[in-house]
This record gives structure tokens, C-alpha cells and sequence, in this order.
């Protein structure tokens, strides 16, 4: 048989362990807080930026290095169209031409009608074409059907 002394000794010392593993837990995490950090990052230093490269610069901005030979000219602008096909009017001195463009598929432009960048088809003609930087301005590139074979 079992005697209330037993019990309450058995109580005591339930409630000595477990107020021991309370304060063992408080001294733990209080010494564990209290630790200075290991390993705090120092402050970032940015690293030093490297000199830039003044004649690559002047490069991009569109100078020209004296020592560098020139580049090849430009291929002439009569090379990138070509002339496909005509529809003229007789009478009327309207028309439309089938022009292709830096070798693109052919596409139809009426008199008058922007052909690229600053040229305009002026007028066209049994077996050509004239093109120009206005409708009225003098021709800069004539464009002809090329012979069939």
C-alpha cells in the first residue's frame, strides 16, 4: 500500500527536476545571448572601380582612330533595291513599281509613296523606275526591270 508521504516525496521531486531544467534552460539561452557574435560580417568595402578605357569611349561616342584604316564605303544605294516589275499609266504619268528593298520580298509602291528612309518613288516609266529624296527633287537612283532571259 502506498502512503501519502511517498506521494508527496514523489511529487517534490517531479517539481525539483523540472524546475531545474527551467533555470538550466535560462542560463543556457542567457549565456548563449549574451555571447559575443562569431562571425559578424565587417563592413562591405565596394571594390575599386577600374580606370575607363578613354579611346574605347571615344570609339562608342564616333571618334575616328588615325591609325585604324577606314572601313570599306558603303555598299551604293542603286545596290540595295531592285526593281521587279512596273505598272505605268500613259497619259497620266501615275503608276505604282514593285520594288524589293535590301533583298526583302518585293513590295508595290505608288508615285509618290515613300520607298526607305529619305528616298521616294518620283516616277515611273515603260521598263524604270525614279527615286528621289522628294517628288519634285532631282532623281538619285534610277532602277531598271533587269532583262529577262
Amino acid at each position: 500500500m502506498v502512503t501519502n508521504t511517498d506521494n508527496n516525496w514523489a511529487v517534490r521531486l517531479a517539481t525539483l527536476v523540472l524546475w531545474l531544467l527551467a533555470g538550466g534552460s535560462v542560463v543556457y539561452w542567457g549565456l548563449r545571448l549574451s555571447a559575443p557574435a562569431q562571425g559578424v560580417p565587417l563592413a562591405a568595402v565596394a571594390p575599386a572601380l577600374p580606370a575607363p578605357d578613354a579611346q574605347a569611349l571615344a570609339r562608342l561616342l564616333g571618334a575616328v582612330d588615325a591609325q585604324a584604316p577606314l572601313a570599306a564605303p558603303a555598299a551604293s544605294v542603286a545596290s540595295r533595291f531592285a526593281l521587279v516589275g512596273v505598272l505605268a499609266g500613259r497619259s497620266s504619268g501615275a503608276g505604282a513599281a514593285l520594288i524589293a528593298v535590301d533583298s526583302r520580298p518585293a513590295k508595290p509602291y505608288r508615285v509618290g509613296a515613300q520607298v526607305d528612309a529619305g528616298l521616294v518613288l518620283q516616277s515611273v516609266g515603260p521598263r524604270q523606275a525614279r527615286l528621289g529624296a522628294a517628288l519634285r527633287s532631282p532623281t538619285l537612283v534610277t532602277l531598271d526591270v533587269p532583262a529577262r532571259r
